[in-house]
């Protein structure tokens, strides 16, 4: 009897499972095809629930996870999400930021209370002043200003707490990155693939629709690649601030497997941004190199390092040295004063300016094209094309709003900078900070000349990358034990590598 009830039961049980299994394959199925349907979303409950429980005691495999959801969120080979493109990043964040706050013991808040931290909830209570904006008269609009708002101060605090929070030790430090460097190389892999071999069905979408004017050029002959980026210019600028950082790693870096791996990744970074035919990228690198002479405080790097840009300088402003290459032109035309695409943008500049006067406090967040009426007075700020993202929040938040960000940007930059020359003692981890905070200036230079500094991946990588070197100094005798005893390692390697050898000639 009692042998009978235990087959019942576990009929009964297995019955249940494959039922559960069923509905899951079904919520999967509708998810796909169908969108967020609420059948679709009372089936994957169960899974989210058990995604929480997981993450809650994983909590850095979801920091990884970030990492690689922000790299690949708008790469246009993947189906498109039913919701807006921030949502997952965001999603996360705040998943991070939680779990963080929860183990509260471990979390190592305090370090988080740095100038940086500061000038972002500056820049955050005047974006919060800005619900109240009503220049366009349309009346206060939370949902409008809240998008807004998330994408332009928001995940710039979400960005500096996770990378506090979650990167705390030399360790980490490194592994982190080596995972940077990971998806830069990904990155770079595919722009080869996409010019090599081809586009997917997706990206082809994208390069007929949305990007025909501004990716296909040279009347067809010329095609701007964008990897797993979501337009040529935010991957061409992203990919030569990476650059910079990771020559800068490997210029300093003791250990030699990671100056290998480092110099390996600034490489292939370096020739990764010209298929983009992004001609800022080029001015970024120069800038994020101009920076780093003067971070170095060394004569022996700072004039190699300033002889091999001035020569590269030189060769794209005053010759036609690789012409043959449709890409090096594009690059080339950059230096060209009288180019038209830069004279357009000085032309919807002046436009802007004047009606801007007008309006000292911006059009306001969210502010564009589908919410602003076709007669209304501020219309044409809402549909011009901005290029630039100072542009960008120049128009959104007005003449008070371009200068608070400029001025908390600047802050934020000479704070890691003054870190790096007078509080890190060891040269290795100083390059680091000084790697980081050089690709933050390339960065926002590609900002300045296009719509790139808030956009995915380049918000999380770059202003959280500046925001580790407000933690340097608190890990700095951490990072001198683990130099140390990386560098026994090798020279131990090195020593019973030279035995062998030895031992091969007796």
């Amino acid at each position: 009897m009692k042998l009978a009830y235990n087959s019942a039961k576990s009929n009964y049980t297995g019955g249940r499972v494959a039922i559960l299994f069923l509905l899951f394959a079904l919520a999967i199925y509708e998810f796909i095809h169908a969108g967020f349907t609420t059948f679709a979303i009372v089936c994957i409950m169960p899974v989210m629930v058990l995604v929480a429980i997981i993450a809650f005691s994983r909590g850095v495999l979801v920091f990884w996870t970030l990492l690689v959801v922000n790299y690949i969120i708008q790469w246009h080979s993947l189906p498109p999400l039913p919701v807006p493109t921030s949502i997952p990043n965001e999603m996360l964040e705040i998943l991070l930021i939680a779990m963080a706050a929860i183990d509260v013991k471990d979390a190592k808040f305090e370090r988080s209370a740095n100038l940086m931290m500061f000038a972002l909830l500056v820049w955050s209570a005047y974006v919060t002043l800005e619900v109240l904006n009503d220049t366009c008269g349309l009346g206060i609009q939370v949902g409008a200003w809240f998008s807004g708002a998330r994408m332009m101060a928001f995940q710039l605090l979400y960005a500096h707490l996770i990378f506090i929070l979650y990167i705390r030790d030399p360790k980490m430090l490194m592994k982190y990155l080596y995972f940077w460097g990971a998806l830069a190389i990904f990155a770079a892999f595919w722009v080869w693939k996409q010019q090599k071999i081809g586009l997917t069905p997706g990206e082809n979408a994208f390069l007929q629709g949305r990007g025909r004017t501004t990716h296909i050029i040279n009347g067809g002959a010329t095609i701007r690649l964008f990897s797993i980026y979501g337009d040529a210019a935010n991957f061409g600028i992203g990919t030569a601030a990476t650059a910079v950082a990771f020559l800068i790693f490997a210029l300093t870096a003791k250990v030699r497997k990671y100056k290998i791996y480092f110099l390996i990744v600034g490489l292939i970074a370096t020739w990764a941004m010209f298929p983009s035919g992004t001609r800022t990228a080029t001015f970024c690198l120069f800038a994020g190199f101009a920076v780093y002479v003067f971070l170095s405080k060394s004569v022996k790097i700072a004039v190699p390092v300033s002889i091999g840009f001035a020569l590269i300088y030189f060769i794209l402003a005053y010759t036609t040295i690789g012409n043959g290459n449709a890409q090096i032109r594009r690059m080339r035309s950059g230096f060209n004063k009288n180019d038209a695409s830069a004279n357009q943008r000085t032309i919807n500049q002046a436009v802007m300016k004047k009606y801007l006067a007008d309006a000292p406090w911006g059009i306001g967040l969210g502010m564009g094209y589908e919410n602003v009426p076709a007669n209304n007075k501020f219309r044409k700020l809402a549909i011009i094309p901005p290029d630039s993202e100072y542009v960008f929040i120049w128009i959104r938040t007005g003449y008070v709003g371009i200068t608070l960000f400029v001025i908390i940007t600047l802050v934020i930059f000479c704070g890691a900078s003054s870190i790096v020359l007078f509080r890190l003692r060891s040269p290795s981890l100083r390059g680091i900070g000084a790697g980081l905070t050089c690709a933050f200036a390339s960065i926002q230079l590609g900002g300045y000349a296009n719509q790139v500094l808030m956009q995915f991946p380049n918000c999380l990588v770059f202003w959280g990358g500046i925001s580790l070197v407000y933690i340097l100094p608190h890990i700095e005798d951490e990072w001198i034990k683990h130099e140390e005893e990386q560098l026994a390692i090798e020279a131990e390697k090195k020593r019973i590598k030279e035995e062998k050898k030895r031992a091969k000639r007796v």
